[in-house]
C-alpha cells in the first residue's frame, strides 16, 4: 500500500483538493455493482501511528468476492432462543458494509429472523457495531432493514440497536458538508473526496434521506452490555471525549448537532484509527478502556480480522477463496473480541452470541 509522508498503516483516505481524482476502483456497472481493487499489498504489521495522526490515505483494499453466497438455513437447526421473561440472548453483529443479502442470510441463519426478513426472535437483543455503508453494494437498504428491526425487536420484548462507525461519520460529513474544505492535519481535504475514496457508493447517496442522518446522528459511540463494552473501532480515541459512556456519547451527539465541518472532521479521524490493541502494549490499552467505562472484555468492529492476523486474500484473482474467518478473534491476552470478518474482502459477515464460551 503506498502511504502517505508519515502515515501509518490502513487508513482512510481523504486526498487534497490539488490532487482529487476519482480513482479507478470507484465505479459502478449497476445499482448492485462491487467495489474492488488489486493494486495493494496488506501493510506492514509493524507500523503504528504517529503523533498527530490524521487520516490520508485509502482505507483497506477490497479484494473482488466474486457471486454473492446464498446461505440455506435449516430451520431445525436454529439455535433455540430463550425464554419470553426477562433479558432474551445477546448478539452482535460486524461490519456490513452494504452488503445486504449477507447480512439477511446471516440473522436467518442465527434464528433472529424469519424467512421474509421479519424480527423473530422475541426477547433477544441485537447491537451492530457500525459501518452500515460503503464499498458494498446496498448501504441504504442495510440502514432501513436495522430501523425497521428496532421497532419490531422492540415490540417483541428484544431490542436492536446500532453504534456510530467511523463510516457513518463518513457519509453524513459527505451529505452535509460536500466539498466544503476542512484542515485535515496534513492539507486540505474534504469529507465528498474522503467517501468516495473509501468505497462510497453513488446509489446510497441518491437514496439517502432525512430520516437516514438523524437515525445515524443519534447513535451511541459506545454501549457496556453483561460486561462487554462494544465500540466500533479498535483505539483507544474514546478516552478524548469523556470519563464515562454517557458523556461520550453525548459529546459525540452534541458534536454533530453543531454542524461544524472541523469538528465532524476531527471525529472521523480519531473513529478511522485503528490496531490500538493488537501489538505489544494492546492488552494495557484495552484494560485503559475497561478500567474507564466499565466491562471485562471489548467487543469492536473496523479492523478486519485478516488484518489482525496478518492475512488476506489473493489479489491476483488466481485464488479466489479468500481469508479463512470462520468466527470472531479473541486476541489482547483475551480481553478484545474482534467482530469483522472482512465481508469487503471476501470474509465473512459474523452475526456472534456473546458470551463466547472460551
Amino acid at each position: 500500500m503506498t502511504q502517505g509522508a508519515g502515515q501509518g498503516p490502513e487508513v482512510e483516505r481523504t486526498a487534497t483538493l490539488r490532487d482529487f481524482r476519482v480513482p479507478a476502483y470507484v465505479h459502478e456497472t449497476g445499482p448492485y455493482a462491487h467495489s474492488t481493487h488489486t493494486d495493494e499489498a496488506a501493510p506492514p504489521l509493524e507500523e503504528t501511528y504517529p503523533e498527530g495522526y490524521t487520516p490520508t490515505q485509502r482505507d483497506l483494499p477490497v479484494i473482488n468476492r466474486g457471486d454473492t453466497v446464498q446461505v440455506q438455513v435449516d430451520p431445525a437447526a436454529l439455535p433455540e432462543q430463550q425464554s419470553t421473561s426477562g433479558a432474551g440472548a445477546l448478539f452482535v453483529v460486524g461490519d456490513v458494509h452494504g452488503y445486504l443479502d449477507e447480512l439477511v442470510a446471516a440473522l436467518q441463519e442465527k434464528g433472529l429472523i424469519d424467512s421474509a426478513g421479519n424480527w423473530c426472535a422475541g426477547t433477544a437483543r441485537l447491537w451492530f457495531l457500525g459501518d452500515f455503508t460503503d464499498r458494498g453494494p446496498d448501504g441504504i437498504g442495510v440502514i432501513d432493514l436495522v430501523m425497521r428491526l428496532s421497532a419490531e425487536a422492540a415490540a417483541a420484548g428484544g431490542y436492536c440497536k446500532a453504534l456510530m462507525g467511523n463510516h457513518e461519520l463518513l457519509l453524513i460529513g459527505a451529505k452535509r458538508f460536500g466539498d466544503t474544505p476542512v484542515n485535515s492535519g496534513a492539507g486540505t481535504a474534504t469529507f465528498q473526496a474522503a467517501w468516495l475514496l473509501n468505497g462510497g457508493q453513488k446509489t446510497d447517496m441518491d437514496r439517502l434521506q432525512d430520516h437516514h442522518l438523524q437515525w445515524m446522528s443519534r447513535l451511541d459511540a459506545m454501549e457496556e452490555v453483561d460486561g462487554h463494552l462494544l465500540v466500533h473501532s479498535d483505539t483507544t480515541a474514546y478516552l478524548d471525549y469523556g470519563d464515562s459512556i454517557e458523556a461520550v456519547n453525548d459529546t459525540v451527539r452534541e458534536a454533530l448537532t453543531r454542524n461544524d465541518a472541523d469538528e465532524v472532521w476531527d471525529l472521523f479521524r480519531k473513529f478511522t484509527k485503528r490496531f490500538s490493541f493488537r501489538d505489544e502494549g494492546g492488552p494495557d490499552h484495552v484494560r485503559s478502556l475497561l478500567d474507564t467505562y466499565g466491562g471485562t472484555r471489548i467487543v469492536h468492529g473496523h479492523s478486519p480480522i485478516p488484518y489482525l492476523l496478518g492475512e488476506v486474500g489473493s489479489e491476483d484473482g488466481e485464488d479466489n477463496s479468500g481469508p479463512l474467518v470462520e468466527g470472531p478473534h479473541v486476541y489482547a491476552e483475551g480481553l478484545a473480541i474482534a467482530m469483522d470478518g472482512g465481508v469487503t474482502m471476501a470474509g465473512k459477515l459474523l452475526v456472534q452470541q456473546l458470551p463466547l464460551d472460551i
